[in-house]
């Protein structure tokens, strides 16, 4: 008589390697994103040694915070993320566009790609603290600008709202180009070289090659880093913070909204930090699925379209 095998699993292992991800998730962000849920429908605030509440007040948070300067807040973030995002596309499709195309032959890619993601690894309080030191009135860059006579008194960039939003733009450029190049480079080296024989032996140019094949085929790498680059764009605190030393200057141009959430969790105003909370997880969700659905489009040239209409027609004449 044969013995049966005894069946060993080991798919309990699997769950025991994950279980520490999922406890370390419920304990430090699930509990305290519901906390911070509940607290955004409570007036929950300290005023000197007196704590106010937690009372329930329903939407009341909510409501007050349209009524406050919020809007203008997101205007500053909004106008701020495309100062930095726009020319980080750009430059980061034409520099993976160069690296990877073989016909140009560029020597040293490789010491190019450690130099172009070099930023990336330099903390933002760092950068921060650098352009303020550069940009002062008693920097390096006025003081180059009076020695070569193009200006005769230190410009302060700080004291205008277009300085200041440039200089912050510039900063987030100079951080986040050279990871979103190397991706973009990763996501053109998957494209397979046939495509692009092809598409020289039917004669199309570095242009037509470019909007026609590179783009469409790395749509999925483009919608991430358009995704991830909106969730940072509303996350963006810490190089205005440093730059305006807090205080958003000039007139509260350069305040973002986290840096607006900020300053009610110094206040200890928990309820309304947990509202704006709410209203910035709606928004980045609502973005980023506006995003996914226009960069992941199933049926860009309109085939689903044009099979119903002739269906359509087929009925019609049936009938």
């Amino acid at each position: 008589m044969k013995q049966k095998r005894k069946k060993i699993d080991y798919s309990k292992w699997g769950y025991i390697f994950i279980l520490p991800f999922f406890v370390s998730f419920f304990i430090f962000s699930l509990i305290p994103l519901v906390d911070t849920v509940r607290y955004s429908f409570y007036e929950y605030f300290k005023s000197g040694l007196k704590q106010i509440g937690p009372t329930f007040i329903g939407m009341d948070n909510y409501v007050s915070l349209l009524q406050s300067d919020m809007l203008k807040y997101a205007g500053n973030t909004l106008i701020l993320w495309i100062i930095g995002f726009v020319p980080q596309i750009v430059i980061a499709l034409l520099l993976a566009s160069w690296f990877v195309d073989v016909r140009l032959k560029i020597r040293g890619q490789q010491f190019f790609k450690v130099v172009i993601y070099l930023p990336n690894l330099i903390m933002a309080s760092a950068f921060a603290m650098l352009f303020f030191t550069l940009f002062s009135n008693k920097g390096p860059v006025n003081s180059i600008l009076m020695s070569m006579g193009l200006i005769d008194s230190p410009v302060d960039f700080l004291a205008t709202a277009f300085g200041t939003r440039s200089l912050i733009g510039v900063m987030n450029f100079l951080m986040w180009f050279g990871n979103t190049t190397i991706m973009l480079m990763a996501a053109i080296m998957g494209i397979s070289p046939d495509i692009f024989e092809a598409s020289e032996i039917d004669g199309c140019n570095s242009i037509q090659r470019f909007f026609y094949i590179t783009l469409p085929m790395i749509r999925p790498i483009l919608a991430y880093t358009l995704i991830t680059s909106i969730i940072g764009g509303l996350q963006m605190f810490d190089v205005p913070q440093i730059l305006t030393n807090g205080q958003g200057n000039p007139d509260r141009t350069s305040t973002t909204l986290i840096m607006f959430l900020n300053n009610h969790l110094k206040s200890k105003n928990y309820g309304m930090a947990g509202a704006l909370s709410v209203y910035l997880f709606i928004v980045s969700g609502i973005l980023c699925f506006i995003v996914y659905r226009i960069t992941n489009d199933d049926d860009p040239d309109g085939a689903k379209a044009a099979a119903k209409k002739k269906k359509k027609e087929e009925r019609k004449y049936v009938k």
